[in-house]
């Protein structure tokens, strides 16, 4: 049987930072300072000088865990019609091809994630030109210096602990920099100003201090408590954003949930509104003494973009909302409830950045509210020393 979320500790700031010692709600909220920050740790470290010699073959990004995230906003933004060929690595090997005329870009927060830091170490070995985002003094960086590459170290001026999942903006910055210097996305500083912005809006209205009936992060946390979540994101910026929301519902919620994109995973989605967790397979003379505990009901959470406009948006804009409505509806009518989150107008990243802390929010404020401690996992824990990391 699901336990249920406490709302009395959600309205109590004071509880909700007895409750964190790990200060994961204060990390969230510093995300847009780490968009600041990071450009300028982006420009004292040279950033733009990935850019100084020929524009490379092709770009490889090693990232994996909490980090996984960077990689998947770099393909999304530099889309299917990018001058230069990406692709991803979470651990060796490196592939046969990568060489003096590629570009390995390899990113650890603390810089000791073992897949990151052998692939960095072959491609300096092979000599690829080296772009790494982790800890100041760390292997990453030390291996990043015998290649003669570019390290970003990442880090708070506010002395803020992060981890991967809290510090993302940290190391996602430096690396679109170098990807907008090599013209492989179009992120201008005007851009990455607006979506530094919008991360200190949505830290404000989610802030711990406002109620849960005015704070839509712990709105959002308490609809999907004792709940089976389906976020589905209905195009490629929410998607992303999906894929994001459920890991964190996973990671730092323990909350299982499967995520999806319109318009490829729309019959996976749908197959399950007439499946064993919706409403309409409840039989109202059902005995939970008898018949045992039903099972938790699913939640649809759609991530959407924003309505789109005559004359403004294409024709697949309008097709892609109407699926996302057809969705909705399939799904009200068989009884699962449903809540969207749609993004603010503005460029694909910040449109992003605003999904990822509401979500980001959502998760931390479900793991409080479920007495849990958002930052740490002892399976987790038990896992890595398990696996010796």
């Amino acid at each position: 049987m699901s336990r249920p979320v406490d709302e009395q500790l959600l309205d109590d700031a004071a509880a909700l930072t007895r409750a964190d010692p790990a200060q994961v709600l204060l990390a969230l909220a510093s995300a847009g300072a780490q968009v600041r920050e990071a450009v300028v740790r982006s420009e004292e470290a040279g950033v733009r000088t990935i850019a100084d010699d020929d524009r490379p073959r092709s770009v490889l990004v090693a990232s994996l865990g909490g980090s996984a995230l960077v990689a998947e906003v770099l393909a999304m933004l530099a889309g299917g019609g990018s001058p230069l060929p990406l692709s991803v690595r979470r651990s060796p090997p490196l592939p046969g091809w990568v060489g003096p005329l590629d570009l390995v870009v390899a990113v650890s927060l603390s810089g000791r994630a073992a897949g990151p830091l052998a692939l960095a170490a072959e491609a300096g070995r092979r000599g690829a030109r080296l772009l790494t985002v982790g800890a100041a003094g760390s292997p990453l960086a030390e291996v990043c210096a015998r290649a003669r590459g570019v390290h970003v170290p990442t880090g708070s001026a506010s002395n803020v602990p992060t981890s991967s999942r809290t510090g993302l903006w940290s190391l996602l910055v430096p690396v679109l920099r170098a990807a907008h210097a090599l013209g492989a996305v179009d992120v201008p500083d005007s851009v990455l100003a607006a979506t530094a912005d919008r991360l200190d809006a949505e830290a404000e209205q989610c802030r711990p201090s406002s109620e849960v009936f005015v704070n839509p992060a712990k709105t959002l946390a308490v609809q999907l408590a004792g709940t089976v979540p389906v976020v589905l994101g209905d195009g490629e910026v929410t998607g992303v954003a999906a894929r994001r929301a459920a890991a964190m519902l996973a990671r730092t919620a323990r909350t299982p949930a499967v995520h999806g994109s319109l318009p490829d995973d729309a019959s996976e989605v749908v197959a399950t509104f007439d499946g064993p967790f919706t409403a309409g397979q409840d039989n109202l003379f059902d005995d939970p003494f008898i018949d045992g505990e039903r099972s938790a009901p699913l939640r649809l959470l759609m991530l959407r973009e924003p309505a789109p406009q005559p004359d403004v948006d294409d024709q697949a804009a309008f097709e892609r909302s109407a699926l996302a409505d057809r969705v909705r509806t399939m799904a009200e009518e068989v009884g699962v409830h449903v809540t969207e989150v749609a993004a603010d107008p503005g460029h694909d990243l910040t449109r992003l950045a605003g999904l990822v802390a509401r979500t980001d929010f959502a998760a931390t404020y479900l793991a409080l509210g479920l007495g849990l401690d958002p930052a740490t996992s002892p399976h987790v824990a038990d896992l890595r020393d398990a696996r010796g990391r």
